[in-house]
């Protein structure tokens, strides 16, 4: 299902850069009646999220855009490193990985659009949903056959489930199989 090569990149990521639009969302903006935006999660996604906390992986978003509502499913999910209305998306993850000391060979990422290309250049293993732009779709390890917003997310995590070889256990844990 994965190619060994995304296997091996994934082996030894400590650290997840994802971007929120296009990402954990469809990438459309609807407006409220008020003007506010508002976004739709997926729940596969979500539990992906968890699932990396749960084996070692830190989540940390980086987005161009804020809001309300995006701060609390992050909050929701127990993502704690979360940078919104973010203009240089790598000079957020360079302060990010001195803080965790962390170095790019033990990131993953995930973005949409051109505003994420450093961060994606720069990881160790990176992906994107299939709809998003082409510049990235050209630069990133592992293409995701589903669009963001609708478990592309999910199926990311799983690849790093998978390469960590703790894919089985959740699955097992989830049948109730000891």
């Amino acid at each position: 299902m994965y190619s060994p090569e995304n296997l091996l990149r994934a082996l030894d990521i400590r650290l997840m850069f994802l971007d929120i639009d296009g990402v954990f969302t469809d990438g459309r903006l609807i407006f409220s009646e008020t003007h506010e935006s508002l976004k739709q999660f997926n729940v596969l996604d979500g539990q992906g999220i968890k699932w990396l906390q749960m084996i070692g992986i830190t989540p940390v978003v980086i987005s161009g855009r804020s809001g309300l509502h995006v701060q609390k499913r992050l909050k929701d999910l127990g993502v704690e490193h979360v940078h919104m209305g973010v203009d240089k998306k790598i000079v957020i993850a360079e302060n990010v990985l001195k803080h965790f000391n962390v170095a790019w060979h033990e990131v993953a990422s995930m973005g949409d659009d051109w505003p994420d290309l450093q961060v994606i250049i720069k990881s160790r293993f990176s992906s994107a949903p299939i709809n998003a732009h082409k510049e990235v779709l050209t630069r990133v390890n592992y293409i995701s056959p589903k669009r963001g917003g609708d478990g592309a997310l999910r199926d990311v995590c799983d690849l790093l489930l998978t390469a960590k070889g703790k894919y089985n256990a959740f699955l097992d844990a989830a049948l109730g199989i000891d």
